[in-house]
């Protein structure tokens, strides 16, 4: 299922480049970056992080269980061209609470709201010319936050002031960095902001994620040790079907493993280690692909009513390699080198292939699903037809759930713009987990290696749905019953004869001991 070896150089460039961003979590480091029009004002996004109020009230520098928000060597650089101009100009760094968003700007008659304040406010005595409108917080004393850096004539660098800004209620705030003079057009921000929750420096959208991995990567240890206890009883009995089981499951306990140390590590030291964040990412890709291709291979029959695929094993391959790689540039994209605690924002451009991929998959497989279960009833292998039926339920069941989750996760995000359920949006991406890890059990149940694992696999014989302890006894006794419905079949070498009822064998006659004896 692994994608052709061609395929990974873009993945590395992907890689590389989201690298280069120097995107270090909650230290927020500013390399030059530069600012966007915006209406009146020249903007640049500095951060977006759930904070949670501190524990109590501090003054020292770094105290445990504090909150805030550090500023850190922030300088501001303009050219020499503009510097020539030898004019004072300023740079403000604005902190708010999102519920005081509607604090900032201003309008002299009601129109559209301007960020820096226009001649007709400043003659109405409402803000001086030049500066940025903001008003204080009906919610949080001393909020919104401002500071300056403002350019003497003549210098080319001017420098924010060096503050920790406390946090004392739990919100979700922003840092803007905005200058108003277009004359500063080109100017560019160099420097980091230091953002710390009481428990770490993990984003508090995130906070919860890591407990959730700690708690993912345990289950899927306990899964683990008993299809590997399993496994190791009945090794001479397993299937192809269940090795692909194993993978998984393995695959599942890196993820889940590589993202609670990627989370911890990040709360630990502030900087999130792009390494640990790109294998945990492929690792999960790796697992969704083999999962729908494994979900895919069950649906089909593949080593229970048909040993091979046959002529369609190129499509599947094509299609999973081809998730593989859209999966992998989406998480790559939404992981490696996020800085802000924000919804991701992937583009479209990432996320409708594999949303039309995984809509193959649906299909392909519940159409796999019936031609099999048809399959199944028509020869009256009613052991399998059981299983099956299990196995289709639980994916109708995942489906629905599934479905419903879609429908929920669109109604959060067009109803959260400005991200004011961050506390409770970790639910999202963790309930994905918790169905695929609910469908995956429940295969492992169905086909977990047993002294009967050969009763489910595919046999040319055509006694591949009984018992083996059945098959090898000698005729039941008891009386036959007319009201029974009777078949029987002839192994493909003729040398055996088997008659059944609806549920039972009642005799297995050899050929070949029969000529023996006459």
């Amino acid at each position: 299922m692994a994608p052709k070896p061609s395929l990974v150089v873009p993945l590395m460039v992907v890689f590389l480049f989201l690298l280069s961003l120097g995107a270090n979590a909650s230290v927020h480091d500013y390399n030059g970056q530069k600012f966007v029009s915006s209406g009146n004002a020249f903007i640049l996004h500095g951060g977006s992080e759930g904070l949670f109020a501190s524990h109590f009230s501090f003054n020292s520098s770094e105290p445990n269980g504090g909150s805030f928000i550090r500023f850190e060597k922030i300088t501001v650089k303009r050219t020499h061209e503009l510097t020539a101009l030898n004019k004072s100009s300023s740079v403000y760094a604005i902190m708010f609470e999102v519920l005081d968003r509607d604090t900032l700007g201003g309008s002299a008659y009601g129109g559209q709201k301007a960020i820096c304040c226009t001649p007709d406010l400043s003659k109405l005595g409402a803000c001086t010319e030049g500066t940025v409108i903001y008003h204080s917080s009906n919610h949080s004393n001393n909020w919104p936050q401002l500071l300056t850096a403002t350019f003497k004539p003549g210098e080319t660098e001017a420098a924010l002031p060096s503050e920790t800004i406390r946090i004392a209620q739990t919100g979700m705030y922003n840092l803007y960095f905005i200058y108003c003079d277009p004359d500063l057009e080109g100017v560019l921000i160099e420097g980091k902001t230091i953002w710390k929750n009481p428990s770490g420096y993990l984003p508090g959208r995130m906070a919860p994620l890591m407990m959730f991995y700690g708690l993912m990567s345990l289950a899927f240890v306990a899964l683990g040790a008993y299809w590997f206890y399993q496994y190791s009883l009945f090794w001479r009995d397993v299937m192809p079907l269940q090795n692909c089981i194993t993978l998984v499951i393995t695959l599942g306990m890196l993820e889940t493993t590589l993202w609670y140390f990627d989370f911890t590590e990040f709360n630990v030291t502030g900087i999130r280690p792009a390494g640990t964040t790109f294998w945990a990412a492929t690792f999960g890709t790796v697992r969704k692909t083999v999962s729908r291709a494994l979900i895919l291979l069950v649906s089909m029959g593949f080593g229970v009513v048909k040993p091979t695929l046959g002529g369609i094993t190129s499509q599947v391959l094509l299609l999973s390699g081809t998730f593989f790689v859209a999966s992998e540039v989406l998480e790559l994209v939404e992981n490696v080198g996020i800085v802000s605690d924000q919804s991701a924002k992937a583009k479209l451009l990432f996320v409708f292939p594999v949303a039309m991929l995984d809509a193959v998959f649906v299909i392909w497989i519940f159409t796999s699903l019936s031609r099999t279960l048809n399959k199944l009833q028509a020869r009256r292998l009613t052991a399998k037809l059981e299983m099956y039926r299990k196995f289709t339920n639980a994916l109708v069941v995942a489906t629905v759930v599934s479905l419903g989750w879609i429908g929920y996760e669109i109604y959060f995000r067009s109803t959260d713009v400005y991200n004011e359920k961050w506390q409770t949006a970790w639910v999202i991406p963790a309930l994905w987990q918790v169905i695929s890890f609910s469908v995956l059990c429940v295969i492992c149940s169905l086909w977990a290696p047993s002294q009967n694992s050969t009763r489910f696999t595919y046999s040319e014989d055509g006694i591949e749905d009984f018992d083996y302890e059945e098959l090898h006894s000698p005729a039941r006794h008891g009386s036959f019953s007319l009201r029974d419905s009777w078949s029987y079949s002839v192994s493909q070498d003729a040398t055996k004869v088997i008659l059944r009822s609806d549920s039972i064998v009642y005799k297995v006659t050899d050929l070949d001991e029969e000529d023996k004896r006459e």
